[in-house]
C-alpha cells in the first residue's frame, strides 16, 4: 500500500513495474514468433522434381490405357501413330483425347500422325503445326516455279 501511495504521488521508482511489462511484451513477442515459425511452410525453390517426358508408339487399343495412366501422374507424352492401324489409331485418339478432356490439358499435333499430349501442369508454347503448313505451302510454291 505505501508503494502505491508513493507511486501516485509520484515519489517512488517506477522503473520494477515498466521493467515487469517489457519481459512481458517480450516473452509475447517470442511466442508469437515461435507461432508463426510453426503456421510458415517453408519450401525451396530449388527442389523441383524432374519431369520425365513419355515416347509412346502404341500398336493396338490396350496401349491406351498405359498412356492414360501417364497423363494422370502428371507426365506428358508424346504420342506417335504410325504403327497402328487406321482404326486402332482413331480409337486411341478418342481415348486419349476425352482422357486430356477431363484432366484439363491440351494436345497439339507436332507431326503426320505425331501427337503431343499434356497434362494440366505442362504449359505448350508455339505451334509447330504453323511451321509444317508455312514449310507445304513454300514447297507448293517452289515446285510451281519449276
Amino acid at each position: 500500500m505505501w508503494n502505491k501511495m508513493m507511486q501516485i504521488l509520484g515519489l517512488s521508482d517506477e522503473e520494477p513495474r515498466t521493467e515487469k511489462m517489457r519481459e512481458l511484451a517480450r516473452e509475447d513477442h517470442s511466442s508469437d514468433v515461435v507461432q508463426m515459425q510453426r503456421k510458415a511452410a517453408v519450401v525451396s525453390l530449388h527442389t523441383q522434381k524432374q519431369l520425365k517426358m513419355i515416347l509412346c508408339e502404341p500398336k493396338s487399343f490396350e496401349e491406351a490405357q498405359t498412356i492414360a495412366d501417364h497423363l494422370r501422374t502428371h507426365r506428358p507424352v508424346v504420342l506417335n501413330l504410325h504403327k497402328a492401324q487406321f482404326d486402332h489409331a482413331i480409337r486411341i485418339m478418342d481415348f486419349i483425347s476425352g482422357t486430356i478432356y477431363a484432366l484439363g490439358g491440351r494436345m497439339e499435333k507436332i507431326g503426320h500422325q505425331i501427337f503431343l499430349c499434356a497434362p494440366d501442369n505442362v504449359e505448350i508454347q508455339g505451334a509447330i503445326s504453323d511451321l509444317l503448313k508455312q514449310q507445304t505451302e513454300y514447297n507448293q510454291a517452289a515446285s510451281k516455279s519449276k
